[in-house]
């Protein structure tokens, strides 16, 4: 074994020799010169950079915006696929506008944080002029697909995508069918237009077209839509209730969760609805000025069957 002094002897040993001799590889502990004008000069061409490149990015939210939306009547691909390809005028732009002096000191890395820059920088605009209170780009829209009231003789249920199958396990059942309308500016003042029709008869069960505050508070036939919705406890709808994933609590039913979207409902088959599939067929339509396309309207269209089976 080796004691500490004999350990501590040698190591002083091999650092002497491999400070010494001919040729000796000694590294220079010398820090580099620093030079506070070059310095200076490349974050004055960084700054430079920066605002060029956030100018850039405004300039091109607010063509999109303001220029190409307007001539148009529906979101379409060249609004984010436009932009994204200007990425490749941003070296040529600093090319016109940058002093050469300033030119010469960008690096690979300076083009790949202004590329980065500029698309935040557009992103961030276009999402503030495209929603509230500047604009509204979003159609009304169902709040959370539709759903019936919990009845006895329902053994299983199953939402997938736009049909929802209800098992039964007797002849018939009451259908009670709820939707809710939401919108992000001014759902009450939405047109809609709602047709429920059983397939294979001719005439529909539900046919109803107008403002959607309207049509929920329509008592002409009895209890109004929003009322037959109403008399419903948020725990006996069949699809249940959200749950708010932050606070472990519950929001009210899948169907209208939030308290600021319209419900409605409506009796389907109040002798019992047998066996079959049912279409509804939704459109929802807001014409306002906060609309930037041509035409003004923002429109969401969705075709839902309800689908009634016969347990075996």
């Amino acid at each position: 074994m080796v004691d500490v002094d004999t350990a501590l002897r040698a190591s002083a040993y091999s650092g002497k020799k491999g400070t010494g001799g001919k040729g000796g590889g000694k590294k220079s502990s010398a820090l580099e010169p620093f030079d506070p004008s070059s310095h200076a000069e490349k974050e004055k061409a960084d700054a430079v950079s920066m605002w060029i490149v956030i100018f850039f990015g405004l300039s091109v939210a607010l063509l999109m915006r303001f220029y190409m939306m307007p001539g148009m009547n529906g979101t379409k691909q060249i609004l984010w696929l436009l932009p994204l390809l200007m990425i490749s005028l941003i070296r040529p732009i600093h090319q016109a506008f940058v002093p050469l002096r300033f030119f010469e000191l960008y690096t690979t890395g300076n083009w790949v944080r202004s590329s980065f820059l500029y698309i935040f920088t557009w992103l961030a605009l276009s999402f503030a002029l495209v929603n509230p209170p500047l604009a509204d780009i979003a159609a009304p829209h169902l709040a959370g697909a539709i759903d019936i009231a919990t009845t006895e003789g329902i053994s299983d249920s199953d939402l997938d995508g736009s049909v929802y199958e209800i098992r039964i396990s007797q002849d018939s059942i009451p259908v009670l069918l709820g939707l809710a309308v939401r919108d992000n500016v001014d759902a009450e003042n939405s047109t809609m237009n709602l047709t429920i029709q059983k397939v294979g008869q001719m005439e529909p069960i539900v046919n109803v077209s107008g403002l959607v505050s309207e049509i929920a508070s329509d008592g002409s036939n009895g209890l109004s839509p929003s009322d037959t919705f109403e008399s419903v406890d948020d725990e006996e709808w069949v699809r249940g209730l959200r749950k708010n994933s932050l606070t472990g609590g519950f929001l009210g039913p899948k169907v209208a969760p939030h308290s600021q979207d319209i419900s409605m409902a409506w009796d389907l088959c109040p002798s019992g609805c047998g066996p079959g599939d049912y279409l509804i067929q939704i459109s929802l339509t807001e014409i306002n000025d906060m609309v930037p396309w041509q035409d003004g309207e923002n429109t969401w269209q969705r075709e839902y069957t309800l689908r009634i089976l016969q347990s075996s």
